[in-house]
């Protein structure tokens, strides 16, 4: 099989189908929408209005979700990342970003569903060492589960990883998404 980079067809047809199951998010991500109707490359980093970028929710068999410490940023965050060309889907690229910077193999997580579990739009600051000018990333998160322990972190981009309760998540939408999906 040939891997085909991730399509603006795709992007559509996965927020399309995100937003038929979240309609109230509809004013949340028109931005999105009307980037890809303006024939926005959303699959390219270098697509500088914004682009798509994938996450993965990795719950552990107690429930727990698995956080990285991103050295970039210093904070800790839910793993995930750039598209890359060999992607074939966003939820292909939220397990590879997954396995990349925690070291859990693929072969041991498993995803809850194929659409993204939680679609959040957030502003990337200007970075003058890669020549990126302040950006927005839409990032489409997808659950995972999981009986493994972390791996071999992936330290150019990851100091630590922990396992932290549901409720240590800032965003309260995701959070219920989250506890409701792990019902």
């Amino acid at each position: 099989m040939i891997d085909l980079p991730i399509t603006e067809a795709h992007i559509r047809s996965t927020l399309t189908a995100y937003l038929d199951e979240h309609p109230e998010e509809n004013p949340d991500l028109a931005s999105v929408i009307r980037l890809l109707d303006a024939g926005a490359n959303l699959a390219s980093r270098s697509e500088f209005r914004g682009h798509a970028t994938a996450g993965a929710i990795l719950a552990g068999a107690d429930g727990r979700i698995l956080h990285i410490h991103h050295l970039a940023t210093g904070m800790w965050l839910l793993p995930g990342g750039h598209l890359e060309p060999e992607d074939n889907s966003l939820l292909q690229a939220a397990g590879r970003e997954l396995t990349e910077e925690t070291g859990i193999p693929a072969h041991v997580i498993a995803p809850h569903g194929r659409d993204p579990l939680h679609i959040d739009v957030h502003p990337i600051d200007a970075n003058p060492l890669k020549d990126e000018p302040a950006h927005q990333h839409f990032d489409f998160r997808f659950l995972f589960r999981t009986n493994a322990e972390i791996g071999e972190l992936q330290t150019e981009e990851v100091s630590d990883a922990a396992w932290r309760e549901t409720d240590s998540l800032n965003d309260e939408h995701l959070r219920r998404r989250i506890i409701q999906a792990l019902r």
